[in-house]
């Protein structure tokens, strides 16, 4: 429960302080910057190195790309029929379709499904949804940015994603038998400032105004992400006849709230900034009351 009143107290706090007007008005860009760059880079140096394959593990790897790709081909659907413009399109398809499986999933997967669900959540994290957003997530910012760039200039884009860069750095580290103690724990302190800080960005950009004005995209992205995605990758474990250790856990991450650090590049690639931040908000208010009733579904 420590993690989840971190989560609240951080998003509350940003909240509060945006409203006191004590920070700078361009402090969340500083502290996207940091996250993106530095706090994000380091938690993927640590957690890779230490990942652990096994053949039941790939449901819960599959599951965030399925609820990505699957907001990817919805939305730009949708939002074309809709008559959305392109900035409100990437941002939903970006923030709802990457779920928040690191710091509200972990914790909440340890406390519903036990610590001998944390290892598998832990590889459905960092093979599932942050190599998704490292990806197919960093080539939709910069499709729906407006930036006029081809498919060279996106892969580009990609490569040079500092998430990305430390996703290829933590492989080969892995390959050479991982960090020395000291090293890991120049990691482990850069990398845990990246919750807080995240949250706390959110929050200074919380704005009840954006769902307002958004309520229709608001109210689809969600849907999407927190009940029409798990319940289609629910059937097919069902289907599937898949273990129920595994595929339980893939199904739960899938339901989390959007990810945080999806909102965060949002907002960098000016994607609806005010209501990519309302989203992770409301996303991870409501998905406290979501995910434990998809915890009692799968039984």
């Amino acid at each position: 429960m420590s993690a989840f009143a971190l989560l609240l107290l951080c998003l509350g706090l940003g909240a509060l302080m945006a409203r006191s007007q004590r920070f700078p008005r361009q402090s969340p860009a500083v502290l996207n910057a940091w996250i993106l760059n530095i706090a994000l880079p380091a938690l993927v140096l640590i957690e890779i190195p230490r990942l652990q394959w096994s053949a039941d593990l790939w449901f819960p790897i599959l599951a965030p790309w399925v609820v990505m790709i699957g907001a990817m081909l919805l939305f730009g659907w949708l939002g074309a029929r809709l008559g959305w413009e392109r900035s409100l399109i990437g941002c939903v398809i970006l923030v709802c379709g990457l779920g928040n499986t690191a710091f509200l999933g972990l914790p909440m997967i340890q406390a519903l499904r036990g610590p001998e669900a944390l290892a598998t959540a832990v590889i459905a994290d960092q093979l599932g949804s942050f190599l998704a957003l490292s990806t197919l997530g960093m080539w939709v910012a910069a499709r729906y940015s407006g930036a006029d760039a081809r498919g060279g200039e996106l892969l580009l884009r990609v490569l040079r994603f500092p998430p990305f860069i430390a996703l290829i750095a933590g492989f080969v580290v892995a390959g050479l038998g991982g960090w020395a103690p000291a090293a890991e724990l120049v990691l482990a302190r850069l990398a845990e400032t990246l919750a807080p800080l995240a949250l706390f960005s959110v929050g200074m950009q919380f704005r009840l105004r954006a769902l307002r004005e958004s309520q229709q995209a608001a109210a689809l992205g969600l849907g999407w992400k927190l009940l029409l995605a798990p319940a289609i990758l629910a059937g097919l474990a069902w289907s599937l006849d898949l273990a129920a250790a595994s595929s339980s856990v893939g199904v739960l991450q899938a339901a989390m709230a959007p990810m945080i650090t999806a909102g965060i590049l949002a907002s960098e690639h000016d994607l609806k900034p005010a209501l990519a931040s309302a989203l992770v908000s409301l996303g991870i208010l409501l998905s406290f009351v979501s995910v434990p009733l998809w915890h009692l579904l799968l039984g």
